[in-house]
C-alpha cells in the first residue's frame, strides 16, 4: 500500500499512542481488499477497543472510520501507470500521475524507510571493528567513484576534522599508486553503493595485497566488493537495480556519521581536543554578527 494514506500514517506514527500504533501497524501491513475492512475486525485483530481505532483514523486526518475506509478503497482503485508512464527507482515509484505536492512526503517516507533498514542491517560487531580500525590506523585512504564520491568527501572531511591522517584521490592512477603503497598499519576504505564498481573493487584488492586493513561501506551484503573486505558495513539487503540510486547517499551518509561519532566516542579525550582546535580555526572563517561583508 504505497499511497497517500500510508504517507499520512507514517508522518504521524511517532506521535501515536502505543495502542494506536497497533492499529497503524495493522493497516500498513494489511494485504486484503480495503472494502472488506470492518472496525470490529480491526479492533479485534489489534486487541484494542473500537474507540482506539476511531482515535487513530482521526489522528491520520479522517472524520471517521467510514471516511478512512473510503480513502483506502479510492487508493486501491487508482489506475496503475502504463509502461513508459512511470519510473521505478530504488524503493520509490514516480509517475506522471503523482501530484507535485505529494512528492516531498514520498521522498521523506522512502528516506526514513531506508534509514530504518540501515539500522537493522548494521552489525554491531562489524561496526565496532570499523571504529577501532579508524582509531588505530596510521594512514587512512578512502576510495569511491561516481555517487559515492559525495559520501567519500563527507567521510574525508569528518575524519580530517578529528585530526586523523586521511586522504582521498580523484585520479584513478593515483588511487592505484596509493593502494599498492599501503602497509599493515594503514586502513583502506572502499565506498560503493552497488559493490560492483570496478575501480573501487580493484582498490580493495590492491590494498589487501599490500597488507592494509580494508573497510567496505556498501548497500548490499553479498556484492562483489564484500569478498575483499576485512570489515563490512552494509546499509541494506534489498535487490539492486542498476542506476536506481537516488537514495544511495541517505544510507551511506548515515554510516559515515556512525563512524565519525563512534571514533570520537572511542578516543574522546584525544579527538575532542583536536576537534575543538579545528572548530576554532573554522570559526575564524565565518562572519560574526557585527562583521561587515566586503
Amino acid at each position: 500500500m504505497e499511497n497517500i494514506v500510508k504517507i499520512k500514517i507514517q508522518k504521524i506514527y511517532g506521535a501515536l499512542r502505543p495502542s494506536e500504533k497497533k492499529v497503524a501497524d495493522y493497516i500498513l501491513g494489511y494485504k486484503g481488499a480495503p472494502d472488506g475492512l470492518l472496525i470490529e475486525a480491526v479492533a479485534r485483530d489489534c486487541k484494542v477497543s473500537q474507540p482506539t481505532v476511531i482515535r487513530f483514523v482521526k489522528a491520520v486526518g479522517y472524520e471517521g472510520f467510514r471516511d478512512f475506509k473510503y480513502a483506502l478503497v479510492k487508493e486501491e482503485g487508482r489506475r496503475e501507470p502504463e509502461e513508459g508512464d512511470k519510473i521505478d527507482l530504488y524503493g520509490f515509484r514516480l509517475s506522471r500521475k503523482d501530484r507535485l505536492e505529494d512528492i516531498p512526503g514520498k521522498i521523506i517516507t522512502t528516506s526514513m524507510e531506508m534509514l530504518e533498514e540501515t539500522l537493522q542491517s548494521v552489525q554491531v560487531r562489524e561496526y565496532k571493528k570499523a571504529v577501532e580500525a579508524i582509531c588505530r590506523a596510521e594512514n587512512i585512504v578512502i576510495y569511491g567513484v561516481e555517487n559515492s564520491i559525495c559520501t567519500a568527501n563527507d567521510l574525508l572531511t569528518k575524519l580530517t576534522y578529528l585530526g586523523l591522517n586521511c586522504r582521498m584521490y580523484g585520479d584513478y592512477y593515483l588511487q592505484n599508486v596509493s593502494a599498492v603503497n599501503l602497509s599493515r598499519k594503514d586502513l583502506a576504505i572502499g565506498i560503493s553503493y552497488s559493490g560492483c564498481s570496478k575501480h573501487t573493487v580493484e582498490m580493495m584488492v590492491l590494498a589487501r595485497q599490500a597488507g592494509a586493513t580494508t573497510l567496505v561501506l556498501t548497500n548490499f551484503e553479498n556484492s562483489l566488493i564484500s569478498k575483499y573486505a576485512d570489515i563490512l558495513l552494509c546499509a541494506s539487503n534489498r535487490q539492486f537495480l542498476y542506476g536506481d540510486t537516488i537514495f544511495s547517499r541517505i544510507s551511506q551518509l548515515a554510516l559515515v556519521d556512525m563512524l565519525y561519532a563512534g571514533a570520537l566516542n572511542m578516543s574522546y579525550d584525544k579527538l575532542s581536543r583536536k576537534l575543538n582546535k579545528t572548530s576554532e580555526i573554522v570559526s575564524k572563517r565565518a562572519y560574526g554578527e557585527e562583521d561587515e561583508v566586503l
